[in-house]
């Protein structure tokens, strides 16, 4: 196996592992707005 192929397989193992971390295991926020200041949550 060539050092080439090995940085490919290595790129896209990253790559889904960032994939599956952001879809998959997303952290625990409570479903209200927090943007807005207006949810007592600051």
């Amino acid at each position: 196996m060539e050092i080439q192929e090995i940085l490919a397989f290595l790129a896209l193992g990253i790559a889904l592992t960032f994939l599956i971390k952001k879809f998959f295991f997303k952290k625990k926020k409570s479903d209200k707005d927090c943007g807005s200041g207006d949810c007592g949550c600051s």
